[in-house]
């Protein structure tokens, strides 16, 4: 079964039987991170969107371990631009059958742009099944109703979401998500990197559970299994 650990912000590490992947790995120069860009041991990098804390250190993660970048077809482009090796360029609604699992891509209402202002694409949700289970990744986004979709086509185990408001959904949208998505586990994310986003996830869990969902705050640096 996927062993997930959170490494803070929206960076997730997913271990399973044919794979290791990271998710969007912000990790220098993130205050929540609980490890560092050298340790961090893959086949795959996923990147949602361009902005800084989710590209991070995706191009430095990826040439030393010569992993795959999975990601938006600009994205991708931008990454092998930067002298990635491996990169395999996708599209929202696009899905793909990889050895570790399936990827499909997913609408999230956001922006996206590199760091150094490079135009990057659409930005992204992932929808990740290996090893049997499903995990949603909503990336950075608003609230929208295609989620009530998503959640009807696909039994999700786990969905990751942000709550931290400002740039992304703030708690109570992220609830509405929640019932919208119907996953068997919620967890929290997005949340007090900054001081603009400096929300208690013990309050979305609140609310969340008292709808009759299972919630959970995961510390960063800590693990669970589907």
């Amino acid at each position: 079964m996927p062993k997930l650990t959170f490494l803070g912000h929206a960076a997730f590490l997913i271990e399973g039987d044919k794979g290791r992947l990271i998710i969007d790995p912000f990790l220098e120069g993130n205050p929540k991170a609980t490890l560092k860009p050298t340790d961090v041991q893959v086949d795959y990098v996923l990147l949602t969107h361009g902005h800084g804390d989710h590209l991070g250190d995706a191009i430095a993660i990826a040439k030393a371990n010569n992993a795959t970048v999975i990601a938006p077809f600009e994205l991708a482009t931008y990454c092998q631009n930067q002298g990635v090796e491996k990169v395999h360029p996708m599209h929202i609604g696009g899905g793909y059958d990889f050895p570790f699992g399936r990827v499909k891509l997913t609408i999230a209402h956001h922006g996206s742009m590199t760091p150094d202002g490079t135009y990057a694409g659409n930005p992204c949700g992932f929808l990740i099944t290996m090893d049997g289970k499903t995990i949603y990744h909503a990336g950075d986004t608003g609230l929208f109703y295609d989620m009530k979709l998503i959640g009807e086509m696909h039994k999700i185990d786990v969905a990751l979401l942000p709550i931290g408001d400002n740039f992304t959904m703030g708690v109570e949208d992220a609830v509405k998500a929640t019932e919208f998505l119907q996953p068997r586990l919620v967890v929290p994310m997005h949340y007090q990197t900054f001081d603009v986003i400096a929300v208690e996830p013990e309050q979305f869990v609140k609310q969340v559970t008292s709808k009759g969902f299972n919630a959970k705050v995961v510390p960063p640096g800590e693990s669970f299994e589907i």
